[in-house]
């Protein structure tokens, strides 16, 4: 299917075999940026926005980790209360609020931040907000899976997966074997009214 035009509703766009190859992309794209010439790597940290993000992030780190055989600090982060319209997500029952896990130090360090979907950017303006509140970061670099575009903020990933032109209308599905028990990413109407707002 083309990648130029809108999918119809329920359209699978990436398979299992799909996601592995576009992860072992990103990650050889993170290795390369953060190559330093003969000082060899500067290992960023690997920082997943939860829940998605998080199965993501863990997933790049054991690509990164087999890659390079170095270990990269791994992290998630929760934004639940960062976000500027967590009202409108959550009308009618607060947010689930999930631990983050920042086990080491994040000033001066470069952080990759990690998410399934890029489509407002405000998510990911939520974690920055965020990650700030830990330490200060020397750079923060962003990749998602799919960028589905209609962004609001100026946000731009550094790693893209996959572009996948959305109407706004439409939302796009990220399955992992963890939780849905397959890996695959579908585009179709949103499911409620919180999915529509993503």
């Amino acid at each position: 299917m083309s990648e130029n035009r809108r999918h119809t509703d329920n359209a699978a766009v990436a398979s299992g075999s799909d996601l592995q190859r576009i992860m072992r992309r990103i990650a050889h794209e993170i290795v390369e940026s953060n190559w330093r010439g003969e000082s060899g790597l500067e290992a960023p940290a690997i920082v997943g926005i939860h829940t998605r993000g998080a199965i993501l992030a863990h997933r790049l780190h054991a690509i990164l980790t087999e890659l390079t055989g170095v270990e990269f600090p791994l992290g998630e982060i929760d934004i639940s209360f960062y976000r500027d319209d967590v009202g409108a997500r959550y009308p009618e029952a607060a947010p689930i609020v999930r631990a983050s896990h920042l086990e080491f130090e994040l000033t001066a360090r470069t952080v990759v931040l990690v998410d399934d979907v890029l489509f407002t950017g405000r998510t990911v303006r939520a974690a920055i907000d965020a990650l700030f509140d830990y330490g200060r970061p020397a750079r923060i670099q962003l990749a998602v899976l799919v960028d589905r575009g209609h962004r609001e903020l100026p946000i731009r990933p550094d790693y893209v997966g996959k572009n996948i032109p959305t109407g706004p209308d439409q939302h796009v599905f990220v399955h992992f074997e963890e939780c849905d028990g397959e890996d695959a990413v579908i585009v179709g109407p949103p499911r409620s009214r919180t999915e529509a707002v993503l």
